[in-house]
């Protein structure tokens, strides 16, 4: 007997990750199970690839288990579960709880982005579609079966599953899977050292088989304290009469952003510069992230200080009067990558002026409208039209949530003995690569970094 491992995203990419299980025991008992099962983002041609048939038929799959709620690990499950998939989906009870309000934003979302499309008439597919609705996205939430941390959970396939915290998010975990004599761990998003909000990563001392990221593979995070930089950003952009909006995700940097602004504030920094929440969802996360006192660290009254920072902007007639007020401001809104959602209102409306700022809080993956931002683009395609981009862009990647090079070392340190491989997933083709290297200098483990579509036999 033997575990089928297959690469159905996250291989060569930072999205859509999804990693199929087969246990392949005679021909009338195989079992099928995935951890994640994401939604691929950025360049056109990994989108394409949300609307491609599933390699098999959902229905066969037994259980799924999410490292955490991030859309480009959770996403697709809403579609999963429309085409058949009808069996659990193992997670933390706080991932649960934001599925709760990502994957119901996701559906309504991309309604929204189809009847716009269709009334403004500028997509290619007529009519243009959504992936899955709103009604798609509560009832797979009924499938979710949250489970705690450090605890084993039997699987309906005889797999055993236990949780570990990776520091990431609210509920993101490190996932070690027991499987017919086989230790497997998913690093999921390893998470910083040493962070102002987040609890750090828990080591795991050995597996049989290692699957880890490398969003940050090849880099390491700027070693300045992210309050000065924002200090400095904003007081430079508000000096000037400009606004400063920064695109960020609603779980987990939207909070932290909020505790940096609060502790500005806090010391006289900053304090006649007024800053809007503009994502009804990070509003939501919020209240989950200062009832959660497991998974981050800040004790409750400083957490709603720190939420009570911003003024919550809710309905669509604020946001579009906060758009069209010139006053100096700091706008925080999703997406982090301004991929959709609010912010690209404003950035239709700041981008053009040089006066404004653009900034960007973490890693922007290829093909998004912040990695052509940061890449120096002189405009930004935004539904249909190209938009001139005059603000000044930055972005402070020591806000990012992703543990950096050295951080996935030390993480990788924690293992007694070297696993018998070690996949390198979750990053980019140069990042993948230089992790690579460096685990196999300094570890001397075998490691490889697979392609979109591997199938490996694990024995």
């Amino acid at each position: 007997m033997s575990i089928g491992l297959s690469f159905l995203g996250g291989a060569g990419t930072v999205t859509g990750s999804k990693y199929a299980l087969e246990h392949r025991g005679n021909a009338n008992h195989d079992s099928r199970l995935l951890v994640d099962c994401g939604l691929f983002q950025g360049f056109k041609a990994l989108r394409l690839k949300n609307w491609a048939p599933f390699p098999f038929a959902p229905r066969g799959i037994k259980s799924v288990v999410l490292t955490h709620a991030h859309l480009d690990h959770s996403g697709y499950l809403p579609l999963l579960v429309k085409h058949g998939f009808a069996g659990p989906i193992h997670c933390s009870e706080a991932t649960a709880a934001l599925c709760g309000i990502l994957w119901p934003d996701a559906g309504h979302l991309q309604e929204k982005d189809a009847e716009f499309a269709n009334r403004h008439g500028f997509s290619k597919h007529k009519p243009a579609l959504p992936l899955y609705d709103e009604e798609d996205a509560r009832k797979a939430l009924k499938q979710l079966a949250p489970m705690p941390f450090d605890q084993d959970e039997r699987l309906p396939d005889g797999a055993a599953v236990r949780l570990r915290r990776a520091g990431h998010i609210l509920g993101a975990s490190t996932v070690e899977l027991r499987w017919s004599g086989l230790t497997i761990v998913f690093s999921g998003d390893i998470g910083r050292y040493n962070d102002a909000t987040m609890v750090d990563p828990v080591s795991i001392d050995k597996a049989d088989y290692l699957l880890v990221e490398s969003t940050y593979g090849d880099r390491r995070h700027d070693k300045r304290d992210p309050g000065e930089a924002l200090a400095e950003i904003v007081g430079a952009t508000i000096s000037h009469g400009g606004t400063v909006v920064i695109p960020s995700f609603a779980v987990g940097r939207a909070q932290s952003l909020m505790f940096y602004f609060q502790q500005l504030k806090a010391h006289g920094r900053l304090s006649n510069v007024p800053i809007f929440l503009d994502s009804p969802m990070a509003e939501d996360v919020s209240d989950i992230f200062c009832r959660d006192s497991k998974d981050q660290k800040l004790p409750a009254v400083q957490c709603r200080l720190a939420c009570a920072v911003a003024h919550y902007v809710r309905s669509a007639e604020e946001s579009k009067a906060l758009t069209a007020n010139p006053m100096p401001k700091v706008i925080i809104s999703a997406s982090g990558m301004a991929t959709g959602g609010r912010v690209v209102h404003h950035l239709k409306e700041y981008a053009p002026d040089p006066k404004n700022t653009i900034l960007f809080a973490g890693f922007q993956a290829g093909g998004t409208r912040g990695a052509a931002m940061m890449a120096g683009a002189d405009s930004i395609k935004i539904h249909g039209h190209y938009v001139p981009v005059r603000a000044a862009v930055r972005n402070l990647d020591m806000l990012s949530a992703h543990a950096d090079v050295d951080e996935i070392l030390r993480w990788l340190h924690g293992f007694k003995a070297p696993p018998r491989m070690t996949f390198i997933t979750h990053g980019e083709p140069a990042a993948a690569d230089a992790l690579r290297h460096r685990i196999e200098e300094e570890l001397g483990w075998p490691c490889t970094v697979p392609d979109h579509g591997q199938k490996c036999e694990l024995t």
